[in-house]
């Protein structure tokens, strides 16, 4: 049993590390069971809200005392997050969440098996032989498919039960919908039935959200009316054609072709291994859930996949005849049909338990790094260490960069990282003294040179790895010092940038050559931040030393007037030109009477102030 502070840091842990993302949470207690169930459009804002204590109500309160342990679901979309709130709201019946006394669902699109099929809306899906499509969390997206369908291909909208028979015999009659143009009448024939399925088979690829041969069938009809100069029709055509292309009625939650289906991904690592579990019924997810394990004998991923699949079977139950999986797995023949989709519906699924197992391993390690940042050093310098091939790693990291304008004040700078950390006591700063104008190159060389002749003479530490912040041109002087001139085996490295400063890859190597590297990952941040790093410290120290060389004036040859002076004379006065003008007792009261005569004095020598002080 965990203490309260242990829970409380656990649950901390969890909710500092939530994705951005959509999706659903779930809140567990003490016993494993769900007592919660949200959504979120953004996952970590939702659930810290509940552990904002400003903002809680008494009702927040005491359901945050009872959570112990919180699970999540990322999905893509608002929409999805929704459906799939619902659907689990409705299976774990959680104590805190408001429960439908009628257990009413969102509601769905029937196309009925009748003779001549009829379509309509219904939160009822247990119509033998019908076809559903949904459920949809947004009613008006239900309602302009309905209506599409409806303009386009004019279903019958009578509910009276139809039969070949009753056709043929002209049982039926048409009604108000006929005169009004709201259907063709296929009860008296004035429809063929072939026709009309042909319609009705149109409606069930738009449901699908198969809408390319429809629009190009719309397309044809709109280009014909053009040519016909049936201008106001065409244009009826077009809003209709704008108005399927813009519509996307797929889900990555929810299929009607979808049913009692498990879903399985992998993630791998080293030592661990994630699985990701969903389980589809329905049409929607009703189960979901990401373990992970530690591995011991290199087992392979088909075997921990294996693995996972009868565990998490066996867990929930289920008795699935279909499985779907990135890859071949070894089981019986007879335990499950593998499906290892390359597109469609069941593709989206794979992507998705993808995207959470990704997610539920990201979540991981920043938890571990959280608790423990040495890890995330130590994974990162063995990222570079593996990146550019070095022989150890690179515990001890020097950069390099130089500072002038049009040659004048030109100086270099050093930083120092040892295990990736700032070490600002070893920060030095250099004046370029043996390089007349703006050559880099040869700045550079002169502040390598000293560096290293001075690090050996000492008897300091070389670094592991040094890194320019250029190119290859800086790269390249940098190893004549170090390897042609001083004979020193160290690593080079070099972050080059594009035309607007900003990090555009890194080099290593010589000839140098690019190492790849996501500009997202973390490692590409890290060296980015280095690069700002010694790039800040070498423009500090140029701009202090042309401020100096800027602010020297007058004021520098005066006795007795030291930097506190001329701070407190310049903060006075704004400049040095006003001091000068200032008047003698202006000058005293800033100064005193003694001080602010002799500077008096010396500003004015061999002028005829035509005062006498």
């Amino acid at each position: 049993m965990k203490t309260k502070e242990e829970s409380t840091d656990y649950m901390k842990g969890i909710v500092l590390n939530l994705p951005e993302t959509p999706g659903c949470y779930q809140y567990l207690d003490d016993s494993g069971t769900i007592i919660y169930v949200g959504k979120a459009k953004n996952l970590k804002r939702r659930v810290s809200s509940y552990f904002n204590k400003e903002q809680q109500s008494d009702k927040t309160r005491l359901l945050v005392t009872k959570i112990r342990d919180i699970r999540y679901v990322v999905v893509k979309t608002e929409e999805d997050a929704l459906l799939l709130e619902n659907n689990l709201i409705k299976r774990y019946k959680p104590r805190y969440n408001v429960l439908l006394k009628d257990d009413k669902t969102y509601p769905s699109i029937a196309i009925t098996n009748e003779y001549l099929p009829r379509i309509f809306k219904t939160r009822q899906r247990h119509v033998r032989g019908a076809t559903f499509y949904g459920p949809y969390s947004h009613v008006p997206t239900m309602y302009a498919l309905l209506d599409l369908c409806k303009e386009l291909y004019h279903p019958r909208p009578c509910r009276l039960p139809m039969t070949q028979e009753g056709v043929i015999n002209g049982k039926y009659e048409v009604c108000l919908d006929y005169h009004i143009h709201n259907c063709a009448g296929p009860c008296v024939g004035k429809q063929t039935r072939e026709d009309y399925m042909h319609n009705i088979d149109a409606c069930r690829e738009i449901l699908k959200g198969n809408t390319g041969e429809v629009a190009r069938r719309m397309k044809e009809e709109m280009m014909r009316l053009s040519d016909e100069m049936r201008f106001e029709e065409a244009g009826e055509i077009k809003r209709r054609l704008d108005l399927i292309e813009n519509f996307r009625a797929k889900s990555e939650v929810v299929s009607n072709v979808l049913h009692n289906i498990d879903v399985f991904n992998i993630e791998s690592e080293e030592k661990i291994a994630y699985v990701n579990y969903l389980h589809i019924t329905n049409g929607c997810i009703n189960q979901a859930f990401t373990f992970e394990y530690k591995k011991k004998l290199d087992e392979t991923d088909e075997e921990l996949l294996a693995l996972g699949i009868v565990e998490m079977r066996n867990r929930y139950g289920s008795t699935s005849r279909e499985i779907i999986v990135p890859f071949p797995v070894d089981l019986p023949a007879e335990y499950a049909e593998q499906a290892i989709p390359q597109k469609g519906e069941k593709k989206k699924l794979l992507e998705l338990s993808k995207l959470n197992v990704k997610q539920y391993k990201f979540d991981r390690l920043k938890q571990a790094e959280k608790l423990n940042p040495e890890q995330k050093n130590t994974r990162l310098m063995k990222e570079i260490q593996t990146q550019l091939g070095l022989k150890k790693l690179p515990f001890r990291v020097e950069l390099f960069d130089n500072s002038n304008i049009q040659g004048e004040d030109a100086v270099a700078a050093c930083v120092v990282f040892e295990k990736l950390k700032p070490a600002k006591k070893e920060y030095r700063k250099y004046n370029i003294k043996t390089v007349t104008g703006a050559d880099d190159y040869a700045s550079m060389k002169e502040v390598v040179r000293r560096r290293y002749i001075r690090q050996e003479a000492d008897n300091n530490p070389l670094p592991d790895l040094i890194i320019a912040d250029g190119g290859k041109g800086q790269m390249e002087v940098i190893r004549q010092v170090v390897e042609d001139e001083l004979h020193l085996d160290i690593p080079i490295a070099g972050l080059a940038k594009d035309s607007r400063h900003r990090t555009r890859e890194l080099l290593f190597g010589s000839p140098p050559v690019t190492i790849g590297m996501k500009a997202d990952s973390q490692l590409f941040r890290l060296l980015t931040h280095m690069q700002d790093e010694v790039h800040r410290f070498a423009i500090s120290f140029h701009r202090d030393k042309r401020s100096k060389r800027q602010t020297a004036s007058e004021l520098d040859q005066v006795n007795g007037i030291g930097e506190k002076t001329k701070a407190l004379l310049l903060k006075t006065f704004g400049s040095v030109k006003r001091i000068k003008s200032a008047s003698a007792e202006q000058l005293q009261a800033t100064l005193g009477q003694v001080k602010g005569h002799k500077l008096f004095n010396a500003l004015h020598a061999g002028e005829d102030t035509g005062k006498d002080i």
